[in-house]
Order: C-alpha cells, then structure tokens, then sequence
C-alpha cells in the first residue's frame, strides 16, 4: 500500500524568511507490525524533515533514510550536504557543483520516487539551485528524466552547448518528442480529417456524398403537409403526412491532392513560452504530414524565423528555435500576413502570452485586416498542461474585441480548437478565467 503526501520544508538558499516549498513523495508504508504511535513518529519525521529528529525522536534507516537524504539535498533546511552526503560549509542546501555528484542524486531519485515526482524534483534543482549549466555536461543529460520542461531548458542553453553535448541533448529532445508524437498524433489526424471533410461542402453532391442532416436543416422551410389516402382516413388514421422538399442539396466534396486549408502557427519563442514552443512543434510537424493541409510555422521574438521548411523533423525546429530575448508580435504578422494567399481557406494561430514589445495599434490592425478578409484568426495564450498564464490582459481585451478571444489551450483540446477553426464555427473556450 502507498501513500502520497505533500510536506513544506524551508530553502534559506533561495527563498526569504517565511517561504515555503512543498514537496511530494510516495513512499511504501511500513509492515503491519509497526506500532501505530511509532508510525505516526515515522510519517512525521519524513514530512518535517532532518531538523525534526529531536522532536519526533524518531531515526531513519534503510530506504526512508536514502530518500530522506536525496529530498534533504535540495529542499533542506539544516545543515547543507551534496547528494553523496558531503557538507559543504556554511551552506543549508544544494547539490553542489560536481556533476558526478548531481549524477549520483538524479539516480538515486528516479530509484525511490515515480517518473512524475522525479520531474518536479529536476525542475525545483535547475529553478532553485541554478543546475542549468551542469545540463551541459554529456553524463548529467543520461542521468536525467526528459520531459517537456527539460527540452525547455536545453533549448534555451542551445547556443552555449558545447559539440560534445548536442548529440545527447538532441537524443534527450527526440525521445520527448516521439512520446508527445504517439500520444497526440492519432486524434489529431482523425479530428482534423473530419473537419475537413464537412468543412468541404458542395452544392450539388452526388447521392453517396449527400450529408442528409445539413440538408434536412437546410430546407425546412419548405416543409409540405400533405392529405392522407381515403384508405387512411378510413383506418382512424389521422389524415395528414409531411414531407421536406429539397430544394438545396448539401454534400461532402470529394477528396482532393490539393491542400483544402493552409495553416499558418505563429509561435513566441520567448523564454516564458518554452513549453508551448515544443507542443507546437509537434502539432505543426503533424499537421504538416496532412496532405490536405498545407502548413506553415514562423516562430518570434524580435527577428522572425521561418521553420516551414524542417516541419518533417520537430526536433530540427526545436533547436531551430533560440528561446528568450524580447518579443515583436506586429513583426510576426506582418511577415505571416505576407505568405496568406486564399485568406477565405487559412487559419493562422497566435500563440503568444501577448507581451508585445512592437507597435501594439499596427498588430491590432493586422489582425483586423486578416479577419476582414475572412481568414480565422486563432490567439492562444500558451499550449500546455500548466495552470493559467500570465498574459498582458490588456492587449487579449483589444483581440477579443476584435472577434479573436484569446484563452490558454491543452495539448488535448488543441485538435478541437482546429477543427473549429477550420469549420468556421465558434472555438470551445475551455474556461471563462482564461478570457479577459
């Protein structure tokens, strides 16, 4: 039986007097056996930490004290040691700056705690104790547990990264990769396919291609009311039938070679959108093996990059990108604005915490110029699977108002807002806090 529990311990490294972190373990109780007071001893002991061993009188051994010691390392509030047990002086936490060292802690880590806690863990040493320069080194990139957050930090220390490391970061990256591909692929194909299909009605649709219901709808108004036979009316029947005549036949066009939509992704490659960076390119390597779609990804911040041409391998684009710097949205448009030639068939996708360092009138006039000209026109403030964004609140107001409202957006839900988009019908907003 497990138990998942989350405890507060202090870092005097890198927070002020009074804040907290919490970190969350999962640990296998203890056997039966254990009296129930010397339990609740133990529990409290692994949730308050080493300075507590004089209150709770309770000593660790064995694999409470290994995990023990692998939390105390970076969330610590006594007296500071690497992960191979070592103090080291006045410090209260840390790792230390030994990249053997730090190796030994992430194998130690992914040994006592799952996959999704082992992820936190890396995030907090990289976010709290400033390892990002360690990533760099080859044996620390084996040791660690890939993840979206961890291709984000790769991607930012891309120029920095020495020749012997990029191999391995780039192994790093396409494991990620392929792991989002399989998991977001299928449902993306299937539900983009079926918007395209309906998105592609045709006036005069032979029998087989005929989509009754749209008819149906279509042509009530010319519903008829017709008398019922004599032998009917004689039956108890009550005389009267109806039928729809279909004056207008709506129907599915037949599949074509040629693109039916162009999609253009605008991506913001600050450093705060690190995550829907990846997610993107992903979406967009996917979206680029429909032959019934013709897509295009341009990422920004002050220059803008066309990746159009690497869509076939999202790890090529991802270390095409260079995360940070500032951001120039109107620049962005205008260069997509540039490459729209059936603007009726193209749905271009901001994806932008909407930050913008350019000419804030000029980017709104774009964006309304696009949408004049029957292009749908899709703001997300980030694609993840974090809570809500910071975003400027004031510049997600002027694009809502503009008939283009801006809200956060899953990975899963991302093929939903597509094929709303490309079916001209309104985008599932998935919650209201999200709008301005």
């Amino acid at each position: 039986m497990t138990t998942t529990r989350t405890t507060t311990r202090t870092d005097p490294m890198s927070q002020t007097a009074g804040e907290t972190t919490e970190r969350t373990t999962e640990r296998t109780a203890p056997a039966s056996d254990t009296p129930p007071d010397a339990e609740r001893l133990r529990r409290w002991r692994m949730v308050l930490g080493a300075d507590s061993a004089d209150s709770t009188g309770r000593t660790l051994t064995g694999q409470d004290a290994a995990m023990d010691g692998a939390l105390d390392a970076l969330y610590g509030g006594g007296a500071g040691k690497k992960p191979n047990g070592r103090g080291i002086g006045g410090r209260s936490a840390g790792l230390g700056a030994s990249a053997p060292s730090v190796a030994r802690w992430l194998g130690d880590i992914r040994t006592y705690f799952p996959s999704s806690v082992v992820q936190v863990m890396q995030r907090d040493a990289i976010d709290r104790l400033g390892l990002s320069a360690l990533l760099l080194e080859p044996e620390m990139l084996e040791a660690v547990e890939p993840d979206v957050h961890l291709v984000g930090t790769l991607l930012s220390l891309n120029k920095a990264m020495p020749e012997t490391t990029k191999e391995t970061a780039r192994a790093v990256v396409r494991k990620v990769v392929e792991d989002l591909e399989r998991r977001l692929e299928s449902r993306t194909r299937a539900t983009l396919t079926g918007a395209l299909d309906r998105s592609a009605r045709i006036s005069r649709p032979r029998h087989r291609d005929i989509d009754w219901d749209r008819t149906i709808r279509a042509n009530l108004k010319n519903y008829l009311t017709l008398p019922a036979p004599d032998a009917a009316t004689t039956a108890g029947s009550t005389g009267a039938t109806g039928t729809v005549v279909p004056e207008r036949l709506i129907g599915y066009g037949r599949s074509s070679r040629s693109a039916k939509k162009d999609i253009v992704l605008c991506v913001d490659q600050s450093g705060s959108m690190a995550a829907s960076v990846v997610y993107a390119s992903v979406f967009g390597a996917v979206l680029a093996s429909m032959r019934t779609l013709s897509t295009r990804l341009v990422v920004f911040d002050t220059a803008v990059v066309d990746l159009t041409d690497q869509l076939d391998d999202p790890v090529d684009v991802l270390f095409g990108t260079q995360l940070g710097g500032g951001t120039d949205i109107n620049r962005a448009l205008a260069y997509c604005q540039s490459r729209i030639t059936r603007p009726a068939d193209t749905v271009v996708v901001l994806i932008s915490d909407l930050y913008e360092g350019g000419i804030r009138d000029e980017m709104l006039k774009r964006v309304a110029a696009m949408k004049a000209s029957g292009v749908q026109f899709v703001t997300l403030l980030a694609l993840s699977d974090e809570g809500a964004p910071a975003y400027d609140h004031e510049h997600a107001a002027a694009l809502g108002a503009l008939g283009a409202p801006a809200f956060a957006c899953t990975p899963d839900l991302f093929p939903d807002v597509m094929a709303a988009a490309i079916e001209k019908r309104p985008l599932p907003i998935p919650d209201k806090e999200y709008q301005p």
